[in-house]
Parts: structure tokens; C-alpha cells; sequence
């Protein structure tokens, strides 16, 4: 078995037994959100295993492509709600250690600190800690999932005209969860045997982004380093 194998096959038995453990109310966390799942038997659906099915193969690179056919939105909707599962799975296990205490600010190393502003129930970025900023952020990214208007999941209900814009931000928010793990908590999930999931997460989120431009450049610079290391392993 590869080293993406062991990581990928150990990930996804990970997320059903860290779901079960969240579900059977052994260890509460406010942030840990409840699982978005695509309705069994639609197409988006369909395409989230074909997604899985690829994922087993071990390229990633093929594994993220837009399969023949099918429409860039729902290719993107189907991912977007993946990826929120997992970083949510994946910050859910790392939370006795991320604080009010410890972790007083939300950010990514020394350099970078993240405000939170929504738009509308936050207008303007106020400062936070960890904790609170990623519970703001998982709220506002499952309300936006929720949103069938924003992500409808009948077959032949469009897409809105601000979809892609929509999707850019949540990515982007979401590569800070990944980014405050990586510089605040890599020795807690090292700790946790977790790094090799961890790194199989963000490889395909970062491969995904980078193929269809969903994350500026700069915004990505808190993990530059790991994202070159990971990528040229591929080439």
C-alpha cells in the first residue's frame, strides 16, 4: 500500500469513526458541525462518489479534473460540500487544544491574523479568537450550503449568476482552518497520528483549487512552502 493509500484509506475510516464519536455525544464541540450530506440519489450525489471513486485511484491531479460532461458549478458545489465536511472533521479533533486561552487570535504564524466580517450580521471585521472565528466561519459556510437557492440540489434548478463568487469565498475561508491547524496545532496532530490524513486533505483541496483558479495567490501564502513541497512531489 502507498503512502497515499495508508493516508487515504486511514482518513476515511478517521471520519466515520470521529462522526460516530461526535454523534453519540462522548465529547461535545460547539464548532463540530453536523455532516452536510448531498441527497442519496441525485446527480450531485452520483458525482461525489465518482469524485471517491477517482480519489482511490491515488492521482490526485486526475482525481479533481472536471469529469467529461458534466457542468463546472455542480463539479464545484459537489466538492465545496466535501471539503466542508472534511476540514470540519478535521478541526473537530484538534479542539481541547485550540482555546480561548491558547489561541486568543485567529491566525496562521506570526504574520497573519484573520478578522471576522460576514456582511451581514458582521459588518465590519471585528478580532477574535480561534475558536470563535472558526465557529463563525463553519455557521456562515453551512448556512450557505443550506441555501438552495445558492446551492440547489434538485436536478435542472440553476445556479445563481454569483455562484462562483460564492464558492471562492467559502474556499478561501476555509484554507484558513487549514492554515491556523498547520502553524498552531501540526504538534497536536502529529500527536494524534494524524498528520498523514491531514496532509491527503489538503493536498486534494489545494489541487482542486489551483485547477479551476479558485483561491488568489496571495491568500495562500501562509502555507506557500507546504503547498510547493506537496505539489512537486507530483511532478
Amino acid at each position: 500500500m502507498t503512502e497515499f493509500e495508508s493516508g487515504f484509506f486511514f482518513f476515511f475510516f478517521f471520519f466515520f469513526c470521529t462522526s460516530f464519536f461526535h454523534a453519540s455525544g462522548s465529547r461535545s464541540s460547539k464548532t463540530f458541525k453536523p455532516k452536510k450530506n448531498l441527497p442519496e440519489g441525485s446527480h450531485q450525489y452520483e458525482l461525489l462518489k465518482h469524485a471517491e471513486a477517482t480519489l482511490g485511484s491515488g492521482n490526485l491531479r486526475q482525481a479533481v479534473m472536471l469529469p467529461e460532461g458534466e457542468d463546472l458549478n455542480e463539479w464545484i458545489a459537489v466538492n465545496t460540500v466535501d471539503f466542508f465536511n472534511q476540514i470540519n472533521m478535521l478541526y473537530g479533533t484538534i479542539t481541547e487544544f485550540c482555546t480561548e486561552s491558547n489561541c486568543a487570535v485567529m491566525s496562521a504564524g506570526p504574520r497573519y491574523e484573520y478578522h471576522w466580517a460576514d456582511g451581514t450580521n458582521i459588518k465590519k471585521p471585528i478580532k477574535c479568537s480561534a475558536p470563535k472565528y472558526i465557529d463563525y466561519l463553519m455557521t456562515w459556510v453551512q448556512d450557505q450550503l443550506d441555501d438552495e437557492t445558492l446551492f440547489p440540489s434538485k436536478i435542472g434548478v440553476p445556479f445563481p449568476k454569483n455562484f462562483m463568487s460564492v464558492a471562492k469565498t467559502i474556499l478561501k475561508r476555509l484554507f484558513r482552518v487549514y492554515a491556523h491547524i498547520y502553524h498552531q496545532h501540526f504538534d497536536s496532530v502529529i500527536q494524534l497520528q494524524e498528520e498523514a490524513h491531514l496532509n491527503t486533505s489538503f493536498k486534494h483541496f489545494i489541487f482542486f483549487v489551483q485547477e479551476f483558479n479558485l483561491i488568489d495567490r496571495r491568500e495562500l501564502a501562509p502555507l506557500q512552502d507546504l503547498i510547493e513541497k506537496l505539489g512537486s512531489k507530483d511532478r
